[in-house]
């Protein structure tokens, strides 16, 4: 019977992983200078992410995920903090004291990494290492690029996932620039990222060709043509953007995250940026229940875990859950001088509460 049980996990598990596909990233800036990355975080189960605050000159080791095997050592020249998954000491979404941005997103089929050996070791990170070494060490795109090339990034066994963690990640710095680097059969591939959207499989230069073909999605509206002698007039609003894909498709999304990110009206600063790119990433948000796989007697449904907004000149990380759809905010600066320079796990969960409306 422990044995049936234990499979019947392990098939559940393997679910999530092969078909957990549903993150999407945005990109929004704003009239005053403020880039924001945005993005949601979806899984098929709760990947019980908690806040992780990492300080300037922690000793960090990576193949934290083998046992009995020590990879790449540096000391953190920047603190940095965001969410974690499966209560691992290592951020997959988050921010730094330079503004830097990272977020790891699903990249099935496609990520392909080194194979781990004695001769490499001592320079290697497992994928889902990348967050803690991007952040812990560099400020701009152009140092993550030169520093891509001084690893080798190896997959490591997840017991929760039953396998690697297959990542792509998407990397944004204060000024704006922001590439998705990608590990695959052809090596590391860096790509800027030009449109301001991110989601998953396939790589980054497919769902760039995919968006030719709508090219013709506009904001405005098309009120009608005339065949013949006679006018068909549109039937409401919102015309413009007929033939926009609505599944939750990893290039459908793709192609809605581009159209929504770049169409978005403009925000005077970042308060209003990290309030627009929570409405944008609301159109992504699943409920339980939309994408459903049975599994034996069971039905499972990825949903959104967590959504999470970066204001990346205030080094402030915003986000909200699906237990509690309240906003909450993290200060990183502030944060740090608290942690008086020790690592620090704090839960994202709050009690949800509903404000009471008086005749006040």
């Amino acid at each position: 019977m422990m044995k049936q049980l234990n499979f019947f996990l392990i098939t559940i598990l393997l679910f999530a992983y092969q078909n957990n596909n549903a993150c999407t990233g945005i990109i929004i800036k704003t009239k005053n200078g403020v880039v924001i990355p945005a993005r949601t975080m979806e899984f098929g189960f709760d990947v019980r992410s908690k806040l992780l605050v990492i300080p300037k000159g922690t000793d960090l080791t990576f193949l934290s995920s083998i046992e009995d095997k020590e990879g790449f050592k540096y000391t953190t020249k920047y603190g940095f903090a965001g969410m974690n998954a499966v209560e691992k000491q290592i951020v997959v979404d988050g921010v730094n004291e330079a503004g830097l941005y990272l977020g790891s997103f699903y990249f099935p089929g496609f990520a392909s990494y080194t194979r781990l050996t004695s001769s490499n070791q001592s320079n290697s990170i497992s994928s889902e290492e990348m967050g803690n070494y991007i952040l812990g060490n560099f400020a701009t795109i152009e140092e993550v690029i030169v520093g891509l090339k001084k690893i080798t990034v190896v997959g490591s066994f997840i017991e929760d996932i039953q396998g690697e963690a297959p990542f792509h990640y998407a990397v944004t710095d204060a000024t704006g620039r922001s590439v998705v680097i990608e590990y695959t059969k052809n090596g590391l591939e860096v790509h800027e990222n030009t449109v301001g959207a991110v989601c998953n499989s396939p790589n980054y230069e497919w769902h760039l060709t995919n968006l030719r073909n709508y090219v013709n999605l506009k904001p405005d509206n098309r009120h009608g043509v005339s065949l013949n002698g006679e006018k068909f007039a549109s039937l409401g609003e919102g015309t413009g953007m007929l033939g926009l894909p609505g599944d939750y498709t990893s290039s459908s999304r793709f192609v809605r995250a581009t159209a929504f990110a770049n169409t978005t009206l403009p925000s005077k600063d970042e308060e209003e940026g990290i309030f627009r790119a929570f409405h944008i990433l609301n159109a992504f948000d699943i409920p339980k229940g939309v994408i459903r796989e049975k599994v034996e007697k069971n039905v499972l449904t990825d949903y959104t875990v967590w959504t999470s907004a970066v204001d990346t000149k205030n080094k402030m990380y915003y986000y909200k859950t699906y237990k509690n759809q309240a906003i909450k905010k993290l200060d990183l600066l502030e944060i740090l001088k608290a942690s008086k320079g020790k690592i620090l796990t704090i839960e994202s969960e709050t009690k949800r509460t509903y404000e009471t409306v008086t005749i006040d």
